[in-house]
């Protein structure tokens, strides 16, 4: 039987580490390669991977100066070669070289902030300082705003992804951030004609967060972006659905209608199930067959309306078919849905059960059917 991944022990090994002791003792003549890893390494067995990082970082400090402008120096003469630049999208870098982003916020942030952000300038052109820029920004809002200000207009891509992605309302792993909407949304505006994917990317991220609590907001700054006209048409249009991917699967009106999804055209629509009762492991079959006075592009989803523990419901949303139905034609639709009875993230119950579809945001046809164990 295979070994299950283990992500990090992927990141965490004998051969990464021994390239980042190499780095500290290139960048610091009197740095001890071996002691830090054979250190680094002893303490891995009982951390997981946030707790590996602080652990390297733990183990790198104890060999650096005590006063933090010398150790940010040191740290920056350590780095690695800066990440290709040649590479324009996708290029997150390694999760070892977080070390001095996770030392400019324990000894930089409250005596050392400037120092602290040149070094964080420096790191982020080798791996990503999302994680490390967000205590500033809640410790010192005004201040590290203004650089980033700066940032957003620099030459290296890696450093303008880091004020759209750094500013994000939340991040996996990360810190929140205390930001209104209003001061993010002026590094957004000027980001979203960035000619690098990898900035825009974190821009569509960044817009699908803020969608999930200003839906209207979101869709005006889009239509203002396509009335500019400053980024390319094909990747605004990437964006826009990229940006747009919460509200859709919610059917949000407003977002299908600026992707070209019209909600106010008569659809009729017949849904059918291929049986009135399955039982937990069976495929339910779903068809649907649509009809229109006019040739209609669809986003076609479908709902299931789940029935829970002590007669409650849960509802998910799934994706059925990007179409168009032709003026007379009829579009017909299927979809055989597994009802997996062990997923780790959602437990199936006994009970009644609906399907709802939904078309360009519209609820058009249900039918109920009985789960069993």
């Amino acid at each position: 039987m295979a070994e299950k991944f283990s992500l990090k022990d992927h990141l965490f090994n004998p051969q990464t580490i021994a390239q980042l002791a190499a780095e500290f003792a290139a960048g610091v003549p009197s740095f001890d390669a071996s002691g830090f890893q054979a250190k680094a390494l002893s303490g891995f067995a009982e951390r997981e991977l946030m707790e590996r990082l602080e652990w390297m970082a733990d183990c790198a400090e104890a060999q650096l100066a005590a006063d933090f402008p010398t150790m940010a120096s040191q740290l920056e003469a350590a780095l690695p070669a800066p990440l290709d630049p040649s590479l324009r999208d996708d290029d997150f870098g390694h999760f070892i070289h977080a070390v001095p982003g996770i030392l400019a916020v324990r000894h930089g942030l409250e005596n050392h902030r400037e120092r602290a952000l040149d070094l964080l300038y420096e790191a982020t052109k080798r791996f990503s300082m999302e994680f490390y820029i967000r205590p500033f920004l809640n410790r010192w809002p005004d201040e590290t705003l203004a650089r980033l200000a700066l940032w957003a207009q620099d030459d290296n891509y890696h450093v303008r992804r880091l004020v759209s992605e750094g500013t994000r309302p939340r991040l996996p792993w990360a810190k929140s951030v205390t930001l209104e909407t209003a001061q993010r949304v002026p590094f957004l505006t000027q980001l979203h004609a960035d000619k690098t994917r990898y900035v825009t990317r974190s821009v569509a991220n960044h817009l699908n967060d803020i969608a999930k609590q200003e839906p209207d907001l979101v869709i005006g700054l889009l239509q203002d972006w396509q009335r500019a006209g400053r980024q390319d048409a094909k990747e605004l249009a990437w964006m826009t659905r990229h940006a747009l991917r919460v509200l859709v699967k919610q059917g949000h009106s407003g977002a299908l209608e600026l992707l070209g999804y019209r909600g106010d055209v008569p659809v009729q629509a017949k849904l059918t199930l291929g049986a009135e009762s399955y039982a937990i492991g069976d495929r339910l079959a779903i068809a649907c067959e649509l009809s229109a006075d006019q040739t209609l592009p669809v986003m076609v989803d479908y709902r299931i309306i789940f029935a829970r523990a002590g007669g409650k419901t849960a509802e998910k949303v799934f994706k059925l078919k990007v179409s168009e139905i032709k003026q007379g034609k009829t579009l017909s639709l299927s979809k055989n849905h597994f009802l997996k009875g062990d997923a780790t993230t959602f437990t199936l119950y006994p009970g009644q059960h609906e399907v709802v579809v939904q078309v360009n945001g519209q609820d058009l046809a249900r039918a109920g059917f009985q789960l069993t164990a």
